[in-house]
């Protein structure tokens, strides 16, 4: 088992492109498809300690669901967070993570910085 995660959407263009550095790179990272495997709650809680984020700041706020459910306008972490686990689509991707690190891939090179 790989000592390194990636949070992966295999439809998404930036998601495959950091895939793609991890393994030229040599690293083998175990993948979680995680619109198939939702994290829940403590999870993410978990991933913004290691981010050192806010939870909107993980959020994808041009996805349609952001604006259906009016997530613009919640101001409660507990809320977002809950919002990212029912709909994991709502979290950006790709998310590398080793040990108690983790980077949002975006741009893809930024794999790199816990590599």
């Amino acid at each position: 088992m790989s000592d390194i995660t990636i949070w992966h959407n295999p439809r998404c263009s930036k998601s495959r492109q950091a895939l793609k550095l991890l393994e030229e790179q040599g690293v083998a990272p175990e993948v979680v498809k995680y619109l198939d495997t939702p994290p829940s709650k403590e999870e993410i809680k978990a991933l913004l300690k290691m981010l050192g984020i806010s939870a909107r700041e993980l959020m994808r706020t041009k996805e349609a669901i952001y604006k259906e459910l009016g997530l613009k306008d919640v101001e409660e972490e507990e809320k977002l967070i809950e919002a990212m686990a029912a709909h994991p689509k709502l979290i950006e991707r790709p998310i590398v993570i080793k040990g108690d690190k983790a980077v949002v891939g975006r741009p893809p090179e930024k794999v790199f910085e816990i590599v």
